[in-house]
This record gives C-alpha cells, structure tokens and sequence, in this order.
C-alpha cells in the first residue's frame, strides 16, 4: 500500500491506546482547511512520491514496537481509496495490533467490508456539513447517499466509533451544527473539532477564519447531547 507518511508515536488518536499513524496519500474532498495538503493535492503527492515508505519497512517498524504500541491509526487523505486497503490492514492485525482507521464516509461498501470481516476495532467518520452544504464545503460534488450509508453502517456496528465535524464559525452555524446531528441521532459519541489556523492548510486563505469560542462549543454540545440522543457530545 502507498505509505506517505508515519507519526511513530501519538496518545491522543486512538482512544485508550498508544498507537502510530499512517498517512495514505490521495482524498476525494478538497476541504479548504485540510492540513494534510501534501497527502491531498495531486501535484504535492508527485512531488512526495520518492519519498514514500516501503511496505517492508514499515511492517518492520511494527515489529519492533511490539508490547510498547497498542495500535495503529490508518488515516490520510482518504483510506478507503487505497485499493490494497484490506491486505494492509490484514497484515497489521497478524501482529497483533488494534487498528482504527479515518474516514470521511464516502465508501460505504469498503467500511462495512472491514466491519463485518473484523479486523478495525475503531472508526472515525468526519461528518463534514448538513446535507445541503456539504459540496460548499468539501468543494466537490457529493453523493451524499454515500454519507448517510456510512453513518448508519457505523451506527449500528458493534465496534467503537465517533462522529466528528471540523468547525469555522463562518461556515457552520449553530444550526448547522443541530442539523448533523440530526443526521448522527443516537449514536455514541460526537466531537466539535476546533479549528485551528496554526498550521499549513490548504487553502491559505482561510487562515483568517475562526471557531467558536469554548463557552460556545460547550453550550452547543449541551443542546446536541440533550436533543438528538447522542451519549458523548464534546468540544475539543
């Protein structure tokens, strides 16, 4: 599988465990404040693509980190596009590793293939904007049937999982907000991403926007958790 890059180390990207993240290259949204631009753009994939891992190295990696790492975050760009998904994934679990994996949702089929075959313990779908803006903001036509397939293939798995938005307040409102979680209703868990413009983001331009303040992330999570059921509602 293409390797653009790995995060040896993290505590805060798989829950409960001390994992290592592996970058895949290639999305097929364009969200203007994606700091993983060089895992994204075609043009800064090409320019990366020398320096991508080998398989082989990675795996060995892996092997001396057994008993110190729990698991392995498979995120990106966008995963499910790599069409070799699977077997990596096979691999990793035959050492013995816990895997979560980042989506953005867009392939259903691939998601419930790696449910129903058991080998992700925790998924993470970005659920990007209420229905009516999600090709405002991915800037890319959407089939959002896709979306809605996805979060209700997660919803009614039996392995962890979460729901999370990215939020600028110039393009989410409160209401917007309460509309996805009208489309997540009754699930687990749900995370109110902060933006934050202290990185290199895809569209620079949006270096300038802002997120809500966290006395209200905390009031909008209030109303979210209370209303549309869901058991873990949190800003972060």
């Amino acid at each position: 599988m293409n390797i653009a890059g790995v995060q040896k180390f993290t505590l805060l990207d798989f829950p409960s465990k001390v994992a290592c993240i592996v970058f895949t290259p290639g999305c097929n949204f364009r969200c203007p404040y994606c700091y993983n631009s060089d895992f994204v753009i075609p043009e800064k994939i090409e320019e990366i693509k020398d320096i991508f891992i080998p398989e082989n190295i990675f795996f060995n990696f892996l092997k001396t980190r057994n008993g110190f790492l729990d698991g392995v975050v498979i995120s990106g760009g966008e995963p499910t596009l790599q069409v070799d998904l699977i077997d990596f994934i096979n691999k990793i679990k035959e050492l013995g590793y816990k895997v979560k994996i980042d989506t953005n949702g867009t392939n259903p089929k691939i998601i419930l293939e790696l449910i129903e075959e058991k080998i992700i313990d925790y998924v993470a779908m970005d659920v990007k904007a209420p229905i009516e803006k999600y090709q405002s903001i991915t800037n890319v036509l959407v089939n959002i049937d896709n979306i809605l397939e996805s979060i209700n293939i997660i919803k009614d798995s039996n392995i962890e999982y979460e729901f999370r938005t990215t939020i600028i307040k110039e393009q989410l409102s409160q209401e917007d907000l309460e509309h996805i979680a009208k489309m997540i209703e009754g699930s687990k868990k749900y995370y109110l991403q902060k933006f934050r413009n202290n990185s290199v983001i895809l569209d620079p331009s949006f270096k300038d926007m802002t997120s809500y303040s966290d006395k209200e992330l905390e009031d909008i999570s209030r109303v979210i958790k209370e209303k549309y059921n869901i058991s873990i509602c949190e800003f972060r």
